[in-house]
């Protein structure tokens, strides 16, 4: 539950690389999975239970409020594991979970929790909405609504002075970009049926996400289809009307991709901190839009639209497989050592080359991710324009560096390598 009049940035986070990426880039709260019964068990990494206390930590220490997903379907043998997770979450003071079963609502009201309601549960209506805020202080709407049924739902809420468990009015958070699926708020079953693993269950294959070929059963015709893939949405982008959502009265703003890379969450959690901070103080424009924008090109998308949020009544699908990022990142080397004294950071160079003037990312669980050009470098220990594998580089860095942290190059997509 936020606590200042400003919408909440909620960041995912299916690693350590991105929550050090959301916390670097300014989100307000971070949504994670541990071990296998969230939505993302298959997508993610995932974090175990011995890694709440420390997530809890980092986000203490930024005043970042932690939410533990667990909005899978729930089965009896399921319930012991949930209160386990649950318990150890209570411990590690985590903030809220984010359920949809009542099992797992019943299970972390039990133990004085604070409840979200997840997209799964599909609340569409302001009934729905006070039917849960019996159990929740913040429910997230169908991914399917429009605007204008978003902010009918919120006013509602003010006018029936709808409370939470917390005493406090109930807020209302939305997805604002990342990945969208053909499904309902994301229930499916295609996975489940045509390869028995089930996206209900966090083990989604997204063979919607591939290219099929549509024939008459009576004729044997194949279908001439405009979009090859036809199943495929492109990914949600709302920074381009994010004053509309706000005006909407939407507490908390989502960000999807607890499957994608560390700076992926960065650029986009940036981006949306800058938009959301420019409509509080006046400065959001349509200038400011087009750059924010072209940032978001250059990390994972499958091209953008504006979900129904807009009132529009069909999906806007995507164009090919993979994603459509304008760049890309290579991989170089890794750290080797941090010298605190002088600020320099040391890599080894395992593949391609590096040069002044080129802009590299480097990740790691605590460096989150860092981009940055390169203005000055010393190879094999003398001051050099130019690295290739093998080379040992230092150069200036503002943060530290360490052995378990990865280099790259960040290119065009149309530059080879």
């Amino acid at each position: 539950m936020t606590t200042t009049g400003k919408m909440e940035l909620m960041a995912p986070a299916g690693n350590f690389e991105s929550l050090q990426a959301a916390l670097d880039n300014g989100a307000d709260s971070v949504y994670f999975g541990v071990e296998q019964l969230n939505m993302r068990a298959r997508a993610s990494i995932n974090f175990t239970l011995d890694d709440l206390q420390e997530i809890s930590n980092r986000c203490k220490a930024k005043n970042v409020r932690t939410y533990l997903t667990l909005n899978t379907i729930v089965y009896d043998h399921d319930l012991s594991i949930v209160k386990t997770l649950l318990q150890k979450a209570k411990e590690a003071d985590i903030t809220a979970v984010i359920a949809m079963d009542q099992a797992v609502i019943a299970s972390a009201r039990a133990i004085g929790m604070e409840v979200h309601i997840s997209t799964q549960i599909n609340i569409t209506n302001i009934e729905t909405a006070k039917f849960y805020a019996m159990f929740a202080d913040t429910m997230v709407l169908s991914r399917e609504l429009s605007l204008r049924q978003v902010k009918k739902i919120t006013e509602q809420i003010v006018k029936d002075d709808v409370r939470g468990p917390s005493g406090n009015l109930i807020e209302i958070e939305i997805f604002g970009h990342g990945a969208l699926c053909m499904a309902v708020s994301g229930k499916c079953y295609m996975s489940l049926h045509a390869y028995n693993s089930s996206a209900n269950r966090g083990a989604c294959k997204q063979n919607c996400r591939k290219k099929y070929t549509v024939i008459d059963q009576e004729t044997g015709i194949e279908m001439e289809l405009d979009n090859e893939y036809i199943m495929s949405p492109k990914d949600l982008c709302t920074i381009d009307f994010l004053d509309q959502i706000v005006d909407a009265g939407v507490k908390v703003l989502k960000i999807e991709g607890r499957g994608r890379a560390p700076e992926y969450v960065a650029k986009v959690i940036k981006c949306y901190r800058d938009a959301i901070d420019s409509i509080e103080d006046g400065t959001y424009s349509k200038e400011r839009v087009i750059t924010w924008m072209q940032e978001l090109e250059k990390v994972y998308n499958r091209g953008f639209w504006s979900g129904y949020y807009l009132g529009q009544k069909l999906g806007e699908w995507s164009k090919g497989p993979g994603s459509h990022a304008t760049q890309k990142k290579v991989y170089l080397g890794k750290g080797v050592h941090y010298f605190p004294k002088s600020n320099i950071g040391e890599f080894k160079i395992e593949a391609y080359d590096i040069a002044i003037g080129d802009t590299i990312l480097i990740t790691g669980p605590t460096t989150g991710a860092q981009e940055m050009k390169v203005s000055e470098m010393y190879v094999n220990d003398a001051k050099g324009e130019k690295a290739q594998k093998g080379d040992t580089v230092t150069m200036p860095l503002e943060f530290r560096v360490r052995p378990s942290d990865k280099l790259y190059k960040i290119v065009s997509t149309k530059v080879e390598v």
